[in-house]
């Protein structure tokens, strides 16, 4: 019975006319979006590069092997101010973070402002993909010769 009634609710979610349902429909996206424009702005507003600010990454200081997410901070610092090639220096994996949130967020708020759902369900492809990709950016620039991934 579930299925029925969330198809039935689906259904008067899209026979609502006007602008309030549309408004309606956008809320859980438009908070999210609220939520990811307030960590920018605190991370554009207080300097990561300044000691004391934030806490230093337990993976770097237990064993000085750089994380995926080191130097993510930073980036999005530098990404805020608009310094697109320090933001790729700081971190590149976050820069195509940051793109991916910015694409998928656009889908979600589309399909959900014309009353769809936003099915983004990736395959395992896609999630072996994006890990591999995170594991070889993680080696790489552990190396010696990927000194110019180092945040």
């Amino acid at each position: 019975m579930r299925g029925v009634n969330a198809e039935s609710q689906r259904v008067t979610q899209r026979a609502e006319p006007g602008a309030a349902a549309v408004l309606r429909r956008v809320a859980v996206p438009g908070g999210v979006l609220a939520a990811v424009v307030g960590a920018f702005a605190y991370v554009g507003t207080v300097d990561p590069n300044q000691p004391g600010h934030y806490p230093v990454c337990p993976l770097l200081r237990l064993t000085g092997v750089y994380c995926p997410g080191c130097g993510g901070l930073r980036s999005a610092h530098a990404f805020v101010h608009g310094d697109f090639a320090a933001a790729l220096t700081d971190n590149a994996l976050a820069v195509v973070a940051f793109l991916g949130f910015a694409v998928v967020w656009t889908v979600w708020v589309v399909r959900a402002a014309r009353g769809r759902p936003a099915r983004i369900e990736p395959g395992r492809v896609h999630l072996w993909t994006v890990g591999t990709l995170a594991l070889v950016f993680t080696v790489v620039r552990n190396l010696p010769f990927g000194g110019w991934l180092h945040p």
